[in-house]
């Protein structure tokens, strides 16, 4: 770049895009990136502030800000999104797709601790909608060493920082404990909660029973839904400490791999996770999800439906967020709720 008066820049040539801010009418480019300055253009460039420009002078060492941008572009780039065009430097990526988003943080860090440029996403874990953006991508200098780029390339690692997995409409076996429902002595709620819930993701109950606490019976149940080709298995009730209350081990004993009986997560903190011997999603459901607005099942659910393994280790990182503020007014996922990053 060469900086030089504005007066004296007719005919030279743009290297970056002008803004204008106009309160409440526009914010926008005046001029692009690759004009050539006319004498009718110096009133306005003078109008916005810039008594002096820079004008691009070619250098083989270093990048124009949007062709920098491209290059974070492609480092964050994974399946089902789509980049805007460069604008004053800056692409955003935007989802193809409904889908869960996955941000790789270790290395989402490591670029943006290099400096001079940056990369901003939503949390990751978090479902996002068709259109929705994503991310955003620009370096700070109007130039940057292409040296500079290329540690960053390296810094990205060899996959795409983001990943957008679509979610599957899954089928459903459900599972509700209990003696107090089962003999009618209360109504059942807990049931149209967990139904509510799937219908949003277009999940379809392919199968329900109502049983009281006998484990056996309740492990008969789970094994007969797998059997039957349910593509998860939820069950309610029966999950806390409390003597009769057996459904943890009839799950077990249907001869699920318990990948954690226990999340530390408010509300939800007895949540049991596992998988059958196919990898099919079998989860125990604390009574908070019939009551709470926002729990542990509403942070593990997209995983599920993603078919991204629930892990031991990753639930144990979801103490950091895991508590919900309870608040008069919900706003989950605009909030803090699950985001420990």
């Amino acid at each position: 770049m060469k900086l030089m008066k504005t007066e004296e820049a007719v005919g030279q040539v743009l290297c970056h895009d002008i803004t204008q801010i106009i309160k409440g009418v526009t914010k926008d480019a005046v001029f692009r990136k690759g004009h050539v300055i006319k004498e009718e253009d110096i009133p306005v460039l003078l109008s916005v502030g810039k008594d002096h420009i820079y004008i691009w002078e070619n250098n083989e060492n270093m990048l124009h800000e949007n062709d920098a941008a491209e290059i974070l572009r492609d480092i964050c780039q994974g399946e089902h999104m789509h980049p805007t065009e460069p604008k004053e430097g800056k692409i955003e990526l935007i989802a193809d797709t409904d889908g869960l988003l996955l941000i790789d943080l270790e290395h989402l860090r490591a670029v943006n601790a290099l400096g001079e440029m940056m990369i901003a996403t939503r949390p990751s874990g978090f479902i996002v909608k068709q259109g929705d953006k994503l991310a955003g991508t620009r370096v700070i200098p109007l130039v940057i060493e292409k040296e500079k780029m290329e540690k960053a390339k390296k810094a990205a690692g060899d996959r795409p920082l983001l990943q957008l997995v679509p979610l599957k409409k899954k089928t459903y076996g459900l599972v509700t404990t209990g003696n107090e429902v089962f003999h009618g002595r209360i109504e059942d709620t807990f049931t149209p909660v967990i139904q509510s819930k799937m219908a949003e993701f277009g999940c379809e109950m392919a199968a329900h029973v109502i049983l009281d606490d006998d484990h056996e019976k309740i492990t008969e149940a789970v094994q007969k839904m797998l059997a039957d080709g349910c593509d998860m298995i939820l069950c309610t009730g029966g999950m806390s400490v409390d003597p009769d209350d057996k459904t943890p081990l009839a799950i077990r004993n249907a001869g699920v791999d318990i990948i954690s009986y226990g999340a530390p997560v408010l509300p939800g903190a007895m949540f049991l996770a596992g998988y059958s011997k196919d990898g099919r999603s079998v989860c125990g459901l604390p009574g908070c999800v019939m009551y709470a607005k926002r729990t542990i099942f509403d942070l593990v659910l997209p995983y599920l439906l993603a078919d991204v393994p629930v892990t031991k280790e990753w639930l144990a990182g979801l103490g950091h967020g895991g508590l919900c503020l309870n608040c008069d007014v919900c706003h989950f996922p605009n909030c803090s709720f699950g985001k420990g990053v």
